[in-house]
């Protein structure tokens, strides 16, 4: 019978409730991130942490840091869809930001024991926040179109290399934190107001490729990347922010300006990836003509 699987995400997809219901997305696995050493659940309904008090914290001098979530949380949230008799296909963050990958090919491998007759897929996104999020979406649309389990994994993963990541860091102290730029380069960066430019490369890794002076030349150099790479700005393209609407708007209106009006999915980069990107972060994702996979 087709369509007799679920289609399972994590948490860093940073989609909201209202998508997940819309998609159809009934499972979504939080991830965990710690903050001035307290654990907080990262749930679309934000019911430990909310994405704004977050971001407050970090504003205040608080750290962040996350821990991939282990084969047996993977296997806690996935045996309920098999004992329903439900395949499941699921879609990961990036095993190069996270060994959470590798850890769901040992859940795999450890329910298709217990669980013979099931199938389950688990499918590397290569991909971070709302460019998951831009997955989810093109998938949950193949799924609802009644795309059967093999042709729904076969589409996801035709995809991926052409959902592109455009992203503007703000915050120069938590990339060098993350081990991204020197402490130096932060320093002088931070007083010159530089804003790195990093994109997510073919094999998932987020990469600084340029850097701007200002907002302005950051979205400017953004909206030029989307012209190289053929952007396809229909259906919808992915901006994220790290509690930063105002800037998000205003690259909004200069992708307007360019394309005409676009559908957008527009959500917060939420605390796991926040905790690597720090606050004042704006990135579009949209499909284009293929990924970086070297300067």
């Amino acid at each position: 019978m087709q369509n007799r699987y679920e289609l399972v995400i994590d948490s860093t997809a940073d989609i909201t409730p209202e998508w997940a219901k819309d998609w159809g997305i009934k499972t979504v696995i939080p991830f965990m991130v710690t903050v001035d050493g307290k654990d907080y659940m990262n749930y679309l309904d934000e019911r430990e942490i909310s994405t704004k008090t977050f971001y407050d914290l970090l504003r205040a001098g608080k750290t962040g840091s996350t821990t991939q979530i282990t084969q047996f949380r993977y296997m806690e949230a996935w045996e309920p869809i098999l004992k329903e008799g439900k395949d499941i296909l699921y879609l990961c963050l990036s095993g190069a930001l996270s060994k959470s990958y590798e850890q769901s090919l040992i859940a795999v491998r450890e329910l298709k024991q217990k669980y013979p007759e099931r199938e389950i897929i688990s499918i590397d996104s290569k991909s971070a926040s709302l460019g998951e999020a831009l997955l989810v979406y093109h998938t949950a649309r193949a799924r609802n179109e009644g795309k059967t389990l093999a042709e729904t994994a076969e589409y996801a993963l035709g995809i991926i290399p052409r959902i592109l990541h455009w992203i503007m860091a703000d915050d120069l102290n938590h990339l060098r934190r993350g081990g991204r730029v020197s402490g130096a380069a932060a320093f002088v960066g931070t007083m010159l107001k530089i804003k790195p430019i990093l994109t997510v490369y073919g094999d998932g890794r987020l990469v600084p490729v340029h850097k701007a002076r200002g907002h302005n030349k950051a979205f400017e150099y953004i909206l030029s990347r989307m012209e190289a790479h053929k952007a396809d700005p229909k259906p919808v393209i992915a901006i994220a922010h790290s509690d930063s609407l105002e800037l998000a708007q205003q690259l909004m209106d200069m992708i307007n300006e360019k394309y005409g009006r676009c559908e957008f999915l527009v959500n917060n980069i939420g605390p796991v990836i926040g905790a690597h990107t720090g606050p004042g972060t704006v990135a579009a994702v949209f499909l284009g003509d293929g990924r970086l996979n070297h300067a």
